[in-house]
């Protein structure tokens, strides 16, 4: 058969002497054809020919063809092609992959390595990976499909962490079920279990919430994706489960099967239903204006807690920064974030919600939870996140501004970018100046705007500073006379680097203004 036969070719020099093994010529013309094809294959794919010692007996495996992106652990492509398998990954001749590519060649028979673990060896490896490997014997060799999942799973499981996130997926035919490993988290449930049965499902949902199941149904029915909220009772406590589902169907409309992704959401609900009560409160009493201000300033300590002290973040020293407006009647809607993220870079962000009062503190709110939001999601980019707030702001119709910035301790570099935002100032070595100056409109003013992002290169004992318009505007004196002030305070504090910094800069940037309320983010560069 012609899957059994080797490329009819003549050896090559280095296999004209009977004490060494043979290679396989890829001079052949079925070997070109081969390496043409496997270049079109957008998958990771390898054609192996044996290397037989003169008694026939297979020795090694030659490196004949690869797929167009089919690198392997070194990042190594095409360059591999006339190298011997032992030279290429000597820990892998006499190894279980090894075998099966034996076994494939000798019997025709083919084989399949679900959870093949590769141990990486040298600097810039990844010590221990993982692949599902199929082998045939095709044209007297090996064609090897590979696809490595060490990554993917790790993805997936670190996306489900972060995010409080699982799967299901519910097989209306069979009347399977399978879940995630963030599902048995959010329900907090052994593995080893399965997943609940879908009558154990209806049963430990709050008999309130069915009205809302029966409504997510219909809406399946109707051919549209489901979004409902409910409320389950799982380990011991009632959670807010966020359930966005679909339904496959087969060719006469029938339903087959529903896809659920699954988020607990009983953190948000819980801040929720604390920021209504503390509105309730307010509007029972909202004939004395005191009253509004201090249920406003709870609100917005709930919500952003400021620490008293400098905070410890990747690569730098954070001091938070609030004064309310002198006038009990001007709430504003400042908020802060300044947060090292999983992948050890620090996000930055100052951010201001137009108006006054609980209007713009709930405004605040909503913005500097969606940021969380999106952040435990991965979502990094400042002008993405920036572009997600300005269509939040238009769906709840305020105003805002804000400047968002991502520091990497690794190399110093700050991406930023701002929408309608003061300028950051950036002072170094006794010296203060804008960081940039980046386009960016208002958020909420235009659904459709975008918003550029700079990268700044820091240095050690460079001092950065976000802040609200309360810093320096005032409805007396000139604007521009509060701006050389505080950069005044910068400079003297970046000539004179010492211990506690940022802590001795605190009364330089104490600046209550009487209309509006001044958020600052004071950030040294640790040398």
């Amino acid at each position: 058969m012609a899957d059994d036969t080797l490329p009819r070719v003549a050896a090559e020099p280095a296999a004209l002497s009977t004490a060494e093994p043979s290679a396989p010529s890829t001079a052949d013309s079925v070997v070109a054809a081969v390496r043409q094809v496997l270049a079109t294959i957008p998958a990771g794919c390898t054609w192996l020919l044996p290397v037989r010692a003169p008694d026939g007996t297979v020795v090694d495996f030659v490196v004949a063809a690869v797929s167009a992106q089919g690198r392997d652990v070194h990042g190594r492509g095409a360059g591999r092609v006339g190298q011997p398998l032992s030279t290429l990954y000597p820990g892998m001749v006499a190894g279980v992959l090894w075998q099966a590519y034996q076994e494939v060649l000798a019997t025709g028979e083919p084989a399949h390595l679900p959870d093949f673990r590769y141990a990486g060896h040298g600097a810039g490896v990844v010590a221990d990976s993982v692949f599902d490997v199929s082998v045939h014997r095709v044209l007297g060799g090996l064609l090897v499909w590979w696809q490595r999942l060490d990554e993917h799973r790790l993805r997936l499981a670190r996306t489900e962490l972060l995010g409080s996130l699982g799967w299901a997926e519910y097989d209306l035919v069979t009347g399977g079920t399978e879940w995630s490993p963030g599902m048995y988290r959010i329900f907090e449930r052994d593995p080893a279990l399965g997943p609940l049965s879908r009558a154990d499902q209806r049963a430990a949902l709050l008999p309130a919430d069915h009205g809302l199941r029966e409504a997510a149904w219909q809406t399946l029915d109707s051919g549209a994706a489901s979004d409902v909220t409910v409320r389950f009772r799982a380990g011991g406590t009632v959670k807010h489960l966020r359930i966005l589902s679909d339904v496959a169907r087969d060719e006469a409309g029938t339903p087959v099967k529903v896809y659920a992704v699954v988020q607990d959401v009983t953190g948000r609900e819980d801040s929720r239903s604390a920021i209504e009560q503390l509105r309730d409160q307010l509007r029972s009493r909202e004939t004395t204006a005191l009253a509004e201000h201090r249920l406003a300033g709870q609100l917005q300590n709930l919500i952003q807690p400021v620490p008293r002290e400098p905070v410890a973040l990747a690569g730098l020293e954070v001091l938070v920064g609030y004064l309310p407006a002198e006038s009990a009647l001007r709430v504003g809607g400042d908020w802060y974030h300044a947060e090292t993220m999983p992948d050890g870079s620090v996000v930055l962000a100052v951010g201001d919600v137009a108006g006054h009062g609980l209007e713009a503190a709930s405004g605040m709110a909503h913005l500097r939870f969606a940021l969380v939001a999106w952040l435990s999601i991965g979502i990094r980019d400042p002008a993405a996140l920036l572009g997600h707030m300005n269509r939040l702001c238009g769906q709840l119709e305020i105003t805002a501004t804000a400047v968002l910035a991502v520091f990497d301790p690794a190399t110093r570099r700050l991406a930023w970018a701002r929408a309608g935002h003061p300028l950051p100032m950036l002072s170094r070595a006794g010296t203060t100046g804008d960081l940039g100056r980046p386009a960016g409109m208002l958020l909420g003013a235009d659904p459709a705007a975008r918003y550029p992002m700079l990268t700044t290169e820091l240095r050690g004992d460079d001092v950065l500073l976000l802040y609200t318009d309360g810093l320096t505007e005032r409805r007396v004196g000139n604007p521009e006379d509060q701006v050389a002030a505080v950069r005044a305070a910068l400079s003297g504090f970046s000539g004179r680097p010492g211990p506690r910094h940022l802590a001795r800069l605190r009364d330089a940037l104490h600046r209550p203004s009487p209309d509006d309320d001044t958020c600052t983010l004071a950030v040294r560069v640790l040398p």
